[in-house]
């Protein structure tokens, strides 16, 4: 299958679909496990094995449309990459599609968010991870995946869940009232109101899967423990969608295990609960 999800061809055609995700297999960049650039791929693979009917949300979302684009295969540089991405999510926003990326690192959700931010002058970027990804470059690259949130401060206002490892030169980066640490979510009753309360009305939600604690997704290349559970990450995306207006996402930092298949489901659920909410809610 070349396509997310199981679903007869017409509705993954672009002429009919509301979404479009566009794999982006780079790893130029990751610095403990490589394996990244399989991600997308292994998502996609997963998404067979997904039933097109959402349980909770009573609706087989499918049917308003998802493209599975041809992949960004640009990998002279990071920089280069991010600029290939960037072209790419300017012409689906331009042709009015929902767009979300799977990676791939981390770095590929730069040029995306370059990209929704000139269409959304006032969005706040929405980032669920276990790195602050705030250093101003590393390994000689402002494009690392070790950059991307501090890129991404220079296009909008940038809001930061589930943290819980940041080395002191990124400190001065950080806003504190937009740094929820995992430590303080786990003690908190108010968290995701609080986080809620910095966003504004349009964002871009940005999930490295290392923000899952490894007891739920261990197949990332930089796993921490103390991370957050599924329904956290869940009930979190729902609030928000509630809100806010998400006008793009990405999934990214599965790193495949060919022997244990169940972080490669839940990358592929997760995209495809993403999709059935923002949608459901647009059609209401």
């Amino acid at each position: 299958m070349d396509y997310f999800l199981d679903m007869p061809l017409e509705f993954s055609l672009y002429e009919n679909a509301s979404v479009v995700l566009l794999p982006v297999p780079y790893d130029g960049t990751s610095t403990f496990v490589k394996g990244a650039d399989k991600g997308p791929q292994a998502i996609i693979d997963a998404s067979d094995s997904i039933e097109l009917y959402d349980i909770e949300e009573d609706t087989e979302i499918y049917l308003q449309g998802i493209h599975t684009a041809e992949p960004v295969r640009e990998f002279s540089s990071p920089e280069a990459m991010a600029d290939a991405v960037y072209r790419r999510v300017q012409r689906y926003l331009k042709d009015n599609k929902l767009t979300g990326l799977l990676g791939g690192e981390h770095s590929v959700s730069i040029g995306a968010i370059r990209a929704t931010a000139e269409k959304y002058p006032d969005l706040t970027v929405l980032q669920l991870d276990a790195h602050a990804d705030l250093r101003d470059e590393y390994q000689g690259s402002a494009y690392n995946h070790a950059c991307v949130m501090r890129r991404a401060q220079t296009f909008a206002s940038v809001v930061q869940v589930g943290i819980r490892s940041m080395c002191l030169e990124e400190k001065p980066n950080s806003i504190a009232q937009n740094l929820f640490y995992a430590h303080t979510v786990h003690h908190s009753a108010t968290w995701m109101q609080d986080a809620i309360d910095r966003l504004g009305d349009t964002v871009y939600l940005t999930i490295d899967l290392d923000c899952f604690d490894p007891s739920v997704l261990p197949s990332t290349g930089t796993p921490l423990p103390g991370g957050l559970s599924w329904q956290q990450v869940l009930d979190f995306i729902s609030e928000v969608n509630k809100h806010t207006t998400i006008v793009g996402f990405d999934v990214v930092e599965l790193c495949p295990n060919p022997s244990d298949k169940s972080s490669d489901v839940l990358a592929a659920v997760l995209t495809y609960k993403l999709i059935t909410k923002i949608l459901k809610k647009t059609k209401q």
